[in-house]
């Protein structure tokens, strides 16, 4: 090839370098549908945020600070016995639940479970009654408590993320994924948020149960440390993740999202921000 020759297709070269081809391995950011998002790593690194600061319902997601404030409050090993008004405040206002019954005696690990995995409101208000002790009282740690770790924008109203009469509580994307982080630094909290299933014998104290997580991107994806979905009709669908990705925590959250897209798009977010750890 002439010198001319050589010269033209070293230019091409260049041009195909510096005009924003990406590598046909590399993932596209997502286009998040969820009303609200946020994504950020371990390092501080911002991989995703659409209208992170605004303040909206997050049904059940309000169940990662009741299983925070629980696990500040109580021993493991506590025995919790389950009311009337337990196992009412579910039915009542047609919440998810642990299927419990009045009289059962749990500890405090297996109601963490019922807790998280199946999104037991009557499992919530047995830890609120008695870990406030009274409902007010743990409302009140509650908000305390989000106040001391920074949570400007999120008030709480209830333990569980139902809808309040008064005026419900609220958050953003920003504070949800703040709180998922300090809440992972506990173990027992990544154990409890990260099971795909736990299983109650049954005793003289309880019945048998058998509690499934409600949060399908533990089958999609390696490395997911939960942590808990929510629903309700103000809220939407929502999501807040975990996930280890390139030797990074990422914790994301999806609120206002459809069911089944959020755990679609939270495995595509997870994706891309593993992906840009990489490469930065």
């Amino acid at each position: 090839m002439h010198i001319g020759g050589i010269f033209a297709s070293a230019v091409a070269v260049l041009v195909g370098l510096t005009s924003g081809f990406a590598p046909a391995h590399a993932t596209a950011k997502p286009d998040v549908g969820a009303k609200q998002a946020y994504v950020v790593d371990s390092a501080g690194t911002i991989h995703y945020g659409k209208r992170q600061t605004k303040r909206v319902p997050v049904a059940s997601l309000v169940k990662v600070m009741t299983a925070h404030v629980v696990l500040r409050e109580a021993k493991l090993t506590d025995t919790v016995t389950i009311t009337a008004a337990d196992v009412r405040h579910a039915a009542v206002n047609g919440a998810t639940t642990a299927a419990l019954r009045k009289g059962e005696r749990l500890t405090v690990r297996d109601l963490l479970y019922g807790l998280m995995l199946p999104s037991g409101a009557d499992a919530s208000n047995a830890l609120a009654r008695v870990y406030g002790p009274g409902k007010k009282a743990f409302i009140a740690k509650m908000n305390a408590t989000a106040r001391s770790l920074g949570l400007a924008d999120t008030r709480y109203t209830n333990a569980d993320g139902l809808p309040a009469p008064a005026g419900g509580g609220y958050s953003t994307a920003v504070d949800q994924v703040k709180l998922a982080q300090i809440a992972l630094k506990n173990p027992v909290f990544t154990q409890v948020a990260s099971a795909k299933v736990h299983r109650v014998a049954k005793s003289g104290a309880h019945r048998a149960h058998t509690w499934r997580n409600t949060n399908k991107l533990l089958e999609r994806t390696d490395g997911v440390l939960g942590i808990k979905t929510g629903y309700t009709r103000a809220a939407g669908f929502c999501l807040v993740f975990a996930a280890e990705r390139n030797g990074r925590q990422v914790v994301g959250v999806l609120l206002g999202d459809t069911n089944e897209r959020r755990f679609a798009q939270a495995e595509e977010l997870l994706d891309y921000a593993g992906e840009q750890i990489t490469a930065g």
